[in-house]
């Protein structure tokens, strides 16, 4: 489909690669442009470290969860504050340690009920986080969190959060697993 007899891929087809393409290096310019300091941060850095379903990395996931946050956004009108839509989905996941790991000391069977506070302590840590992204972080497991998100961003990045899991668990979004780290062991807080 979308291929020639001659092997050659059809105009239409070519139109739609260039259109994704424009698009995907739109909404990395926009991550940049409202979340520099977090991609740039080491220890968001070191998240390409660990797996995060599939062969995702949590930075790849991370990545994902922004890009379908403002697709949701844009696709369905809904009006938001972008630059916190993304910041809140960079860091929902900002946990720091591989939740595939057998840990003695705190069991990771749990890990999808208390992965969030981890992470918002964690981003609290390093970065200025406003009420808006600090229930994005608390809240993005929602129901797993019992208390459902209080604003719209935080509703926008639960649903992007789920379906880019959903999709990273059967290899529909894939990665290339993680990356050996070479600066030691991140920040752990637990």
């Amino acid at each position: 489909m979308g291929e020639r007899r001659d092997g050659r891929r059809s105009k239409k087809q070519m139109e739609k690669w260039k259109y994704q393409l424009r698009r995907q290096r739109e909404l990395n310019r926009q991550i940049k442009d409202a979340a520099g300091d977090i991609l740039a941060s080491s220890n968001f850095q070191k998240n390409k470290s660990f797996i995060q379903h599939g062969n995702v990395t949590v930075e790849l996931h991370c990545m994902n969860v922004a890009k379908y946050s403002l697709a949701i956004s844009d696709k369905l009108g809904i009006p938001c504050n972008r630059k916190e839509l993304i910041r809140g989905a960079l860091l929902h996941d900002y946990f720091l340690y591989d939740w595939h790991d057998e840990d003695h000391i705190q069991p990771h069977k749990l890990h999808g009920f208390y992965h969030p506070g981890i992470a918002l302590r964690n981003a609290s840590r390093e970065y200025e986080l406003t009420e808006r992204e600090k229930d994005i972080i608390r809240k993005h497991m929602w129901p797993l969190t019992v208390k459902p998100p209080v604003y719209r961003e935080g509703w926008i990045v639960t649903t992007a959060d789920k379906w880019c899991s959903l999709m990273e668990t059967f290899h529909v979004l894939k990665g290339h697993g993680a990356k050996k780290e070479e600066h030691g062991e991140p920040h752990l807080v637990r």
